[in-house]
């Protein structure tokens, strides 16, 4: 069902897609198996947001500009609808230098790789083992 808040998540996706110069389907990353907004969110938690961005000639003088672009974008897509802003609201915090609410958790924040052991990363194994049955129809 499609919404208002939904079109701030897409908004809010394709706001970090432009920041990061890099599109949300089919990222990747070598040092973990987040989607981008999962990246995005971990490096926002860390206070290292900058390094979202790949260094373009000219950047460090908008640099201010980008790290609240950032933090709008993860304000928008936070897990719970009813946390994320209006656009105007987002139209208004990208366009002023006001103080931003700290974003929480994105919605769809999730790890790639889904055969990934909690104890152990080194061993891989399948969640569910596919076994075929076959069923004979036969008539009464």
């Amino acid at each position: 069902m499609l919404s208002v808040k939904s079109d701030v998540f897409s908004f809010g996706v394709l706001l970090l897609e432009i920041v990061s110069g890099i599109r949300n389907r089919g990222f990747s990353h070598r040092d973990h198996h987040h989607n981008l907004l999962g990246h995005a969110w971990m490096l926002h938690k860390e206070g290292m947001s900058l390094e979202f961005v790949d260094d373009y000639p000219g950047i460090s003088r908008y640099l201010s500009e980008v790290q609240r672009s950032i933090h709008v974008g993860l304000l928008c897509v936070q897990q719970c609808p009813d946390d994320r802003p209006s656009m105007s609201s987002v139209v208004f915090m990208l366009g002023n230098e006001v103080e931003l609410p700290q974003a929480k958790q994105p919605g769809f924040f999730t790890e790639r790789d889904l055969f990934i052991s909690e104890s152990s990363s080194s061993t891989k194994a399948p969640s569910s083992i596919n076994q075929m049955t076959i069923t004979l129809m036969e008539a009464r």
